[in-house]
């Protein structure tokens, strides 16, 4: 656990003023985790190495290498684990102390090999060029705000979303601008999980100096990769007319407006036809009647035929 005396320093009340860099779970886990991850590194390496140098020297020889080399390379690995909630930090803070270190960096070259006039000139360009164009400004400030919400997201998970037993806060990855805030990508650590941060969107928003905050999950495989939407403004504000809306009767009742229609120009074969005045009546021609269907011919009525008992047709006596 690493602390920082800046009481006097910064006109603070004496030496209750701490500033807590590594918080005390987090220094314990984190050389917990270091001790074991050198002890298995140096029992594989070491067994390893032995396995292959025995082949070519002696085995005592060979088992003398092994732990050598296990020994270097599990102390390699310890001290990653042991530095990386520091790591966690740098990461966090990456980007400014890049930004910080180009700019200090190119003012020294520049001041070296340039003189004032030069100096000045690039100065009023690097600040007055993106301060002038209204694009370039949007973009940088939409990019700053992308800086600012990461930090303000590590304020929500430091102060109110519940960590896991060894005090480790969700990653946060990276953000990007969208056109209504941000949106940022975390991962969580085990013992969170996103129901965490759903109960807490309203706190999150207010720490974000945001209108409303919307957690989902940014994959389908892994629980613990999430998106964080990060709305400060509305963009769906505009009226849109609709053409439909015309076709509505009753609207002039109302006192709606009704859209206004460009004159269009009818032309016929060639011919332009707006000197022509339009007709407000519409003239619908009567429908023709359908032909009635003609009846069906009645079938003739059978003719019944006598015969007499012989076979001799009788019907003409009867």
């Amino acid at each position: 656990m690493s602390k920082s005396n800046l009481g006097r320093l910064f006109g603070g009340r004496g030496k209750g003023a701490t500033v807590t860099v590594i918080d005390s779970r987090v220094h314990r886990s984190s050389v917990r985790n270091a001790k074991l991850a050198f002890i298995l590194t140096l029992a594989i390496v070491a067994v390893l190495a032995t396995t292959v140098a025995s082949s070519y020297m002696h085995p005592i020889l060979g088992l003398l290498l092994g732990l050598f080399l296990g020994a270097v390379i599990g102390a390699l690995v310890g001290a990653v684990v042991l530095v990386w909630p520091v790591l966690r930090v740098l990461w966090w803070w990456a980007t400014e102390v890049s930004l910080v270190t180009g700019l200090v960096y190119g003012w020294v070259a520049l001041a070296t090999h340039t003189n004032v006039f030069v100096r000045l000139a690039v100065v009023l360009i690097l600040v007055g060029v993106p301060a002038a164009v209204s694009p370039i400004r949007r973009r940088i400030v939409a990019v700053a705000w992308c800086l600012i919400v990461r930090h303000r997201l590590r304020v929500c998970f430091n102060q109110f979303i519940v960590a896991n037993r060894s005090g480790s806060l969700p990653l946060i990855l990276w953000a990007r601008p969208t056109p209504v805030g941000e949106r940022v990508w975390i991962y969580l650590r085990p013992g969170l999980s996103a129901k965490d941060l759903d109960a807490r969107l309203d706190k999150m928003a207010v720490t974000c100096w945001a209108a409303s905050v919307l957690v989902e999950r940014a994959s389908t495989t892994n629980a613990a990769y999430l998106r964080v939407d990060i709305k400060r403004r509305e963009v769906l504000t505009d009226l849109v007319t609709n053409p439909l809306v015309d076709e509505i009767p009753g609207l002039d009742d109302l006192g709606i407006p009704r859209t206004k229609k460009p004159a269009a120009t009818a032309t016929v074969g060639g011919l332009d036809l707006t000197d022509v005045p339009a007709d407000d009546t519409v003239t619908v021609p009567a429908p023709r009647p359908s032909p009635r269907p003609s009846p069906a011919p009645t079938p003739a009525p059978a003719t019944a035929t006598a015969n007499s008992a012989d076979g001799e047709d009788i019907s003409d006596w009867i």
